[in-house]
């Protein structure tokens, strides 16, 4: 592949990481953690960290997969999607049991795990699920195993921003809800709550029924 090429295909790899962002399971799990910060600092610290997780799981999964040649089972990629659809609903459930938290009790110093860790863990998982069609893409697109890998990253590299972006675009009218209209948190929190949690159960219902 020529160095113009393969320039043109990192690039879309880069837009592709963007777009992959704005997957509805994606923002919804990283929702659930926005819609609880005023701070729009903590808000582009979740999404960065879960851009991260997701990114090192994809880099992983394809030094893996692409550089030593280990394939990922089906088996091992519809659990890792199940795992998903639990996560979400256990998000959704986590929110709606902390909505009688009131608006100005959240802490203003800044908090490695609900900032940054849980987001990390949260995208190293859906970033573990989606290595395997990501994985087949590269290996099918890009034979170096070099430039795979290379192209997974930048592609990761695009969903972090991706991530920070949504994340400022879902923490900016948060906040400024909370600022203004405070009673309008506790809906919002229960909303995003309740649509994590359909969107867990609708994702463990379509695998489910593919395994049959």
């Amino acid at each position: 592949m020529s160095d113009t090429s393969l320039l043109f295909v990192l690039g879309v790899g880069f837009v592709l990481g963007l777009k992959h962002a704005t997957d509805p399971d994606h923002i919804v799990a990283v929702t659930t953690f926005v819609g609880k910060e005023r701070h729009l600092g903590r808000a582009c610290a979740i999404g960065l960290c879960w851009g991260l997780g997701h990114t090192l799981a994809l880099s992983l999964a394809g030094f893996v997969v692409i550089g030593l040649r280990i394939p990922m089972s089906m088996w091992l990629a519809e659990r890792l999607e199940l795992a998903v659809a639990a996560m979400l609903v256990i998000l959704g459930a986590r929110l709606i049991a902390s909505v009688h938290t009131k608006w100005h009790e959240h802490h203003d110093h800044f908090n490695w795990t609900q900032c940054g860790l849980k987001p990390l863990a949260v995208g190293i998982v859906h970033g573990a699920a989606g290595s395997a069609a990501l994985t087949l893409l590269v290996i099918s697109t890009i034979s170096s195993p070099a430039q795979g890998v290379l192209y997974i990253m930048i592609f990761g590299l695009g969903s972090m921003i991706g991530m920070l972006a949504v994340s400022v675009l879902i923490a900016c009218p948060v906040q400024w809800a909370g600022e203004r209209a405070g009673a309008a948190i506790r809906p919002i929190q229960t909303t995003t709550g309740v649509l994590s949690c359909l969107c867990g159960l609708y994702l463990a219902n379509s695998i489910l029924r593919t395994l049959h």
